[in-house]
């Protein structure tokens, strides 16, 4: 929680930041065709159920990759990664409100398990996706726009900080609608709460429980071309070898090794005392 404290410190700042952002009669102002795309802002306005006229909408839909193609003939334009930043502590706040009053009963540690299945990048980019944000992407002319406007990164990305543009421009009643309406109404809470928990995390409560070092992640192969390349993972703790996994990415590659790991765990103790005869 103490992560979540230090991004929500920077909010009132950041909004005062941009709260002057549009004098009246500029070209933010007063319409829509010097911002975004008018297909765009009719689409913002479905998702949002308001008029999103502001410079910080087209900010919250820049992929980075514009700033890769500026030459210093005009301003040079803002990607949406600071939006994003701000949007992640808006999500995680609304997220870790509406969970705290749905299950009272959970403790800390559950509400922070269920909040991360539910704000984690392959859940946000599939929130995006749903509402079709990354047809809606601003990318620079060199990238590769098809890739980008698929990115599970890029697209998560936009969704983040599309909820941040939201909290600087109708305020935290705004980004609670948006999210109600595209987040908890999408995802099955009772489900997720129930669900098993993410194997890396399991093994991490296994160990803290038992007062034991941290799991330690160990990558022992890489195999193929580099665009096709695959991880072997070896998990250890106190220096034994509790599970290995491979896959395409180092990420899912330890969670095979914890899921492995928490197999052997729930049917023996390696870290027993052995019995004395």
């Amino acid at each position: 929680m103490a992560n979540l404290w230090q991004k929500l410190m920077s909010l009132p700042l950041l909004r005062s930041e941009v709260s002057d952002e549009t004098p009246a009669g500029s070209a933010d102002a007063s319409g829509l065709n010097a911002l975004l795309d008018p297909e765009t802002a009719s689409h913002l306005e479905r998702l949002t159920g308001r008029a999103c006229n502001r410079l910080i909408y087209r900010t919250a839909l820049t992929h980075r990759s514009v700033l890769h193609d500026h030459h210093g003939e005009h301003e040079r334009p803002d990607s949406n990664q600071r939006l994003e930043f701000l949007g992640d502590a808006v999500l995680d706040l609304l997220i870790s409100e509406h969970l705290f009053k749905q299950f009272p009963a959970s403790d800390e540690g559950h509400l922070s398990s269920n909040r991360a299945k539910i704000v984690n990048r392959k859940s946000l980019a599939a929130f995006a996706r749903d509402m079709q944000l990354g047809e809606h992407l601003i990318i620079g002319e060199s990238a590769d726009k098809q890739k980008i406007r698929a990115s599970e990164s890029a697209l998560a990305d936009a969704f983040e900080a599309l909820v941040g543009a939201l909290y600087l421009d109708q305020g935290l009643a705004g980004a609670e609608r948006f999210i109600m309406n595209h987040v908890i109404a999408k995802v099955d809470l009772r489900k997720i709460v129930e669900a098993e928990y993410n194997y890396k995390s399991r093994l991490i409560e296994y160990t803290q429980s038992r007062q034991l070092p941290p799991p330690l992640y160990t990558v022992v192969a890489e195999e193929g071309a580099e665009h096709e390349k695959h991880f072997t993972v070896e998990v250890s703790c106190n220096n034994v070898i509790l599970g290995r996994g491979t896959a395409p990415r180092k990420k899912d590659a330890e969670q095979f090794a914890a899921k492995e790991a928490m197999i052997v765990l729930d049917s023996t103790d390696p870290f027993a005392p052995p019995v004395e005869s």
